[in-house]
């Protein structure tokens, strides 16, 4: 069963600027059906707040930071600090998450290996521990 990692990217460092890149299935696990991404979000503010039966997610803190806190299927919690774009944070399915702290101008991208499906979504973490237990 895959776990919750943090997926160190590949960098090219040039005087000029850096490039990061990712493809499937070097550095994703998965071929991207989706795309969105989070910004703007007041201070205080969470996002996230659900797991998926079956989405797989990549998320890379673009600009700035925010926090991703996730309890995974076997009921361990774990907090991680995105603030690198050159690391990307592999969220499986039956993963509950939300993200916290987003510093000003914070910019997440999620790649997701599904498009948008309301009914793979699990909203509410009492059901989501029933179906991980």
């Amino acid at each position: 069963m895959s776990r919750v990692k943090l997926i160190d990217l590949p960098k090219i460092l040039d005087e000029r600027g850096n490039l990061t890149f990712l493809q499937h299935p070097d550095q994703l696990p998965f071929a991207i059906r989706r795309v969105f991404w989070t910004y703007d979000v007041p201070g205080g503010e969470t996002r996230g707040g659900h797991a998926y039966f079956k989405q797989q997610e990549l998320i890379i803190a673009l600009s700035g930071s925010f926090d991703v806190t996730v309890t995974d299927r076997f009921g361990e919690t774990l907090s991680y600090s995105l603030n690198r774009s050159y690391y990307g944070l592999y969220v499986p399915p039956m993963t509950w998450r939300f993200m916290a702290n987003f510093s000003t101008n914070a910019l997440g991208l999620h790649l997701s290996s599904a498009s948008f499906d309301q009914a793979d979504y699990i909203r509410d973490f009492d059901r989501f521990l029933a179906y991980s237990g």
